[in-house]
C-alpha cells in the first residue's frame, strides 16, 4: 500500500535501538543509555521563564511566521556576529527552523532534481541521506577515515559524480565521530563548490560543546562560503532544548529563499513562545553553556579513561558530547552490550558503511552512570 520511496528508506536507527532498549526495560533490565544524544540536562532556567511569560500572552497564541519572528531572525544574526564574526542580513539570511533537522530535510527538495547526486559523509547523520532520496536524488557517500582525521578528500569524489552534484553536507565538529575541521578544509571546501557548482550546507549543531579551550569555528568563517552555501544550527544540543524543536539557517540568500518556499508550503513555523525562549537563550549570559560543557568533559575524561584502562584506544574528543570507538564488529559489539551488560550504544555502521568497526557513546549519563557502565563493561569483556 505505500509508496515505493518509503520502501527505499532503511530503518531510522534511532527509532529501532529506542525499541531494543524498551524490550529490556520491560524484562526489568537497568539500562544505562549511551546511545541517542539527548541531553540529560535541563533547559536553563532563563530560557524556561522567557517561554512561560510568552505563553502568557494572548498575541502568541497565533499561527506564527513561516520564516520565523524578526526579532528571532535578529538574534540569530546578532549571535553569528559575536560568536563567529559572520555577518548576515537577519531579512534574507537567516530563517528559522523546527530544530536543525527540518532543514537537512528539506532541504533536497530546494535543490535536488530526479538522479542529481548528493555528497553525504559516511558515517553522517541518517537524515542526510533519507532527505536526498525523498528528493529523488543519488547519494554519493564521502568516507570519513581515521586515516584523514575523519575529514572527506574532496579529490577522491569522481569528477562524474561532481559533474551532477548539487550539494554537499559537512557536519564539524561530526556527529558521530567527534573529529573537527580547521579553517583550511573550509577554505578548500568553498573553493571545490566553486569549481563544481556545487552547494554547501554545514551542520554545525555541536560548535558550542567544545573542551580545553577549543572554540569550533563556522563555515560561514571561510572566504566566499556564503557565495556557496549555507549554514544549519541548532539551540538544542547548546541549551538542552532538544525537545523545543528550535534551530536557523544563515547564509546565501537564495538558498535561504528556497527553504522558506517549501517551508511555505509543507510546514508551520515554530511557536512564538519558543521563538522568545530562543531569543532569552541567544542573548543572555553564556554562563549556562559553559556550565554544560564542564560537566561533559567531566564525563568525558571518565569515560575516556576507563576505556583505556579496559584496553581499548578511544580519542579523546574536543567537541561534541561523543565518544567514538573502534571496537570490531559494530553489530555484534552493540548486542553483547546490550544483552550481557543492559548497556544501550550506537553501532557505528547505523550511520554509514564507513562506520562499521565503531560504537558511539554519548556523554548524557552521569558520571556515576558512566563508572557503573565502565564496571559492566568490563565483568562482560
Amino acid at each position: 500500500m505505500y509508496a515505493q520511496r518509503l520502501h527505499n528508506l532503511p530503518p531510522y536507527l534511532f527509532a529501532r535501538i529506542d525499541a531494543l532498549k524498551s524490550e529490556k526495560l520491560s524484562q526489568g533490565v537497568d539500562i544505562i543509555d549511551f546511545g541517542i544524544g539527548d541531553p540529560d540536562l535541563a533547559t536553563p532556567p532563563h530560557i524556561v521563564d522567557a517561554l512561560i511569560d510568552s505563553v502568557r500572552n494572548p498575541a502568541n497564541h497565533h499561527y506564527p511566521s513561516y520564516l520565523g519572528m524578526k526579532a528571532f531572525r535578529e538574534a540569530v544574526a546578532s549571535w553569528y556576529e559575536t560568536r563567529f564574526c559572520v555577518c548576515a542580513d537577519p531579512d534574507s539570511e537567516v530563517i528559522a527552523l523546527m530544530g536543525s533537522k527540518d532543514g537537512v530535510a528539506h532541504i533536497p527538495e530546494v535543490l535536488v532534481n530526479p538522479g542529481d547526486y548528493v555528497l553525504a559523509p559516511s558515517p553522517g547523520y541518517p537524515v542526510y541521506q533519507t532527505g536526498t532520496l525523498f528528493a529523488e536524488g543519488i547519494v554519493h557517500t564521502m568516507p570519513l577515515t581515521q586515516e584523514n582525521c575523519f575529514l572527506p578528500v574532496l579529490d577522491d569524489i569522481p569528477r562524474d559524480v561532481c559533474k551532477k552534484a548539487r550539494l554537499m553536507w559537512l557536519n564539524y565538529p561530526n556527529n558521530p565521530t567527534s573529529a573537527v575541521a580547521p579553517m583550511s578544509f573550509y577554505n578548500d571546501a568553498v573553493a571545490f563548490a566553486r569549481e563544481h557548482d556545487i552547494v554547501i550546507v554545514s551542520d554545525n549543531a555541536y560548535s558550542e560543546i567544545s573542551y580545553d579551550g577549543y572554540r569550533a569555528p563556522s563555515f560561514l568563517e571561510a572566504d566566499g562560503a556564503s557565495e556557496v552555501g549555507i549554514e544549519m544550527h541548532s539551540l538544542s544540543k547548546t541549551y538542552n532544548m532538544t525537545g523545543w524543536r528550535i534551530g536557523m539557517a544563515v547564509g546565501n540568500a537564495e538558498v535561504i529563499q528556497g527553504l522558506g518556499t517549501v517551508k511555505t508550503n509543507v510546514d508551520s513555523g515554530v511557536f512564538n513562545p519558543v521563538q522568545h525562549a530562543a531569543i532569552a537563550a541567544l542573548t543572555g549570559s553564556q554562563q549556562c553553556v559553559a556550565d554544560a560543557c564542564a560537566i561533559y568533559q567531566d564525563r568525558r575524561d571518565t569515560l575516556v579513561s576507563g576505556l583505556r584502562d579496559l584496553g581499548f584506544s578511544p580519542s579523546c574528543p574536543q567537541a561534541t558530547f561523543y565518544v567514538w570507538l573502534h571496537v570490531g564488529d559494530s553489530l555484534s559489539f552493540t548486542a553483547k552490550m546490550l544483552d550481557e551488560a543492559g548497556i544501550v550504544v550506537t553501532p557505528g555502521v547505523g550511520f554509514g558503511t564507513s562506520g562499521e568497526g565503531y560504537i558511539r557513546f554519548a556523554l548524557t549519563q552521569t558520571t556515576e552512570r558512566i563508572q557503573v557502565g565502565l564496571e559492566r563493561m568490563q565483568e562482560i569483556l
